[in-house]
């Protein structure tokens, strides 16, 4: 049953806390997973099972009884695991959930652990595929629309650059900032080029078709362009995009090609 905090929009789940949380496994949440864990079905050795796979690691023979013994041996390799190995052993258990040990509790799973990273400022959401990068509560929003809506509108090869875009930004240890925006640029590029019925290049799509959007934006989108070129194409060392502008551009590469696709309905 859903918490009362839930249903009627009080706590931290309504007003989501600024991302301060991306390389890393604070202790709580250590402790949140494994909470998690059996509360979706599993029993401390079966979880202890997943845990030792994930980390690749014997479990200790000498501990028999599930409380306190395994659950206890369980919270300790997760709680001594590096940050990136706690991640793993997420989408182990999600895994393992929704393969066969409680399938119906796999989406719960997911979403209280995602609610749990808004409140807490964490900057990863799982999918059915794994954890992806999560930004702000404003770029989620524009991104995860988009890739919805430009679907819907026939534009397939333009929502996988998004979720391309979205994977180049989840890459670790050093997130892949120019590929997202090249694979965001891309997105846009392909639903102008249908959408004008050309092959060009998206900045001469623009100049082109003026038409495509009120002006001043098309001068606006011009200038992305521009900026892309440099710093997401044609790099100049010391000039990598950073992780703000990358952020910058895959937002408004995903809400301008929502625009354009709407046009081509």
């Amino acid at each position: 049953m859903t918490s009362f905090s839930r249903r009627f929009g009080y706590g931290e789940a309504s007003s989501p806390a600024p991302i301060s949380v991306r390389e890393d496994a604070p202790h709580e949440f250590r402790g949140v997973l494994v909470d998690l864990a059996y509360e979706s079905g599993l029993r401390p050795t079966t979880l202890r099972n997943i845990v030792c796979q994930a980390l690749r690691v014997r479990a200790d023979p000498d501990n028999w009884s599930d409380f306190p013994n395994v659950d206890n041996e369980v919270r300790d390799l997760v709680d001594e695991a590096p940050w990136f190995k706690v991640c793993d052993i997420v989408e182990a258990i999600h895994r393992a959930v929704g393969a066969g040990y409680r399938p119906d509790a796999a989406d719960p799973f997911r979403e209280e652990l995602n609610a749990y990273f808004v409140e807490r400022g964490i900057g990863w959401e799982l999918h059915d595929d794994g954890l992806r990068y999560r930004g702000p509560e404003g770029f989620e929003t524009v991104v995860s629309n988009a890739q919805t809506d430009v679907s819907a509108h026939g534009h397939l090869t333009a929502a996988n650059e998004l979720h391309q875009a979205i994977g180049d930004l989840s890459r670790r240890p050093e997130p892949d900032r120019t590929g997202a925006i090249q694979h965001a640029m891309a997105s846009l590029e392909c639903i102008a080029r249908e959408v004008a019925g050309s092959t060009a290049t998206l900045g001469d799509v623009i100049k082109a078709h003026r038409d495509l959007m009120p002006r001043p934006l098309d001068v606006a989108v011009e200038k992305i362009w521009g900026f892309t070129s440099e710093r997401g194409r044609h790099l100049v060392e010391g000039r990598e995009p950073t992780a703000e502008e990358a952020e910058l551009i895959v937002g408004l590469a995903a809400a301008i090609g929502v625009y354009l696709a709407k046009l081509g309905r």
